[in-house]
């Protein structure tokens, strides 16, 4: 068992967010499951037993706080939100007792006016392993090829891909669509591949909307469906207009770079040298995210972009303070244009620490930026403590 580094509370009720298969019910079974009563709405007696009248979980509930249950674990709650007013009804009744919500998906919860519990359940989320929690097993052209879900620990290259073919094929299509979320099946299907084609780079709903042949409000929703289903997230570009920032065109990145090239069947062959270079940044910016959220960080995390096409890859914000600037380069030198992104940058803010992620060996500095090993990078700035400071 690999030990995860998500933070859980050990009395309060929360909410576990992830996607499928990233291993939330095998994480609370480990640590509470021995004295929890548990229900998965994947189990079709469960599903039907609560959708049919939702009323019968408080009274089950109730039967079994009178026998010493003080833990409740309920799975994939987004399949019947109306839950969680029966689970609000029992904290009101029973202040003690611990409430345990996992789902896969935040929509139909957000979006469909379901009880969040007025604060009295925090929100975690889960996510693929990271570099932290793999250690000394794991292989960055392996996560980059294949990613780091928990269920390819161990198995061989092809059944990593045959795991991965499922998940795209199965999970990001049909369920998709068995949860009522889209109707043109044709339309979203188009519309995934070009969005995991362009993960990492910038978002022009026109122009993706005239490639996949659908009008670009569809393509709007179906980006929002993507990240409701945890599928994948927004990077917003610094501006320091907040106002700016939400109507520029942000960056979007699938939850995983193995599940982004099973969509673009990209798994059979070792990347080449363009595609290693997309997918070293998106891993990076993956572990700065998870990191972000496990640590609870007040952090903000942000890319940067000129009119002219200047870049930078990654910054972190804090308190209204940029702490840092990073490019990305898969390269085990780099030099001359590497930093052209970062010297732009500086112009601008002249007080930023600037850094150079690469996967050469040995950290130096020259004209005022710091260059490091990849390693280094994931070492001091995602960490299970916190995203920290330069």
């Amino acid at each position: 068992m690999i030990q995860r580094i998500a933070l859980l509370p050990d009395t309060q009720s929360f909410f576990l967010f992830g996607p499928r298969q990233t291993g939330k019910s095998s994480l609370v079974q480990l640590r509470f499951g021995n004295s929890a009563w548990t229900v998965s709405l994947l189990h079709s007696e469960d599903y039907t037993r609560y959708a049919k009248h939702p009323g019968q979980y408080r009274l089950d509930a109730t039967e079994k706080i009178s026998k010493g249950i003080r833990c409740f674990i309920l799975d994939e709650v987004q399949r019947i939100p109306e839950l969680l007013n029966e689970v609000h009804a029992l904290l009101e009744q029973f202040p003690t007792c611990q409430f345990i919500m996992l789902g896969s998906s935040a929509r139909k919860l957000m979006r469909g006016g379901a009880n969040l519990l007025g604060g009295r359940a925090v929100r975690r989320f889960l996510f693929p392993f990271t570099r932290q929690e793999l250690g000394e097993s794991f292989r960055l052209d392996d996560a980059l090829r294949f990613g780091t879900l928990p269920p390819l620990t161990d198995l061989s290259d092809a059944g990593k891909q045959d795991v991965l073919r499922a998940y795209s094929d199965t999970y990001l299509r049909e369920e998709i669509q068995m949860e009522g979320l889209v109707r043109n099946l044709g339309g979203f299907y188009r519309f995934l591949e070009v969005a995991a084609s362009a993960s990492g780079e910038l978002l022009n709903f026109t122009n993706i909307a005239r490639e996949c042949q659908l009008q670009a409000r569809s393509v709007l929703s179906y980006y929002e469906i993507l990240e409701d289903t945890l599928i994948g997230f927004r990077l917003l570009p610094w501006m320091k207009s907040e106002r700016k920032r939400l109507v520029a065109h942000p960056k979007f990145y699938f939850f995983d770079t193995g599940i982004t090239n099973a969509v673009n069947r990209r798994l059979a062959d070792a990347p080449d040298s363009r595609l290693y270079g997309r997918l070293f940044e998106h891993f990076m910016i993956l572990e700065a995210y998870r990191h972000h959220h496990y640590s609870a960080s007040e952090s903000r995390l942000f890319y940067w972009r000129t009119n002219t096409g200047a870049e930078v890859d990654l910054l972190i914000e804090k308190h209204g303070k940029l702490i840092g600037a990073f490019e990305f380069k898969s390269t085990y030198e780099v030099g001359g244009d590497d930093f052209s992104g970062l010297r732009a940058f500086r112009n601008d803010n002249p007080d930023v620490p600037l850094t150079v992620v690469y996967r050469g060996l040995h950290p130096y500095e020259t004209d005022g930026i710091r260059v490091i090993p990849w390693q280094q990078f994931l070492a001091d700035y995602c960490t299970a403590a916190s995203m920290k400071e330069p």
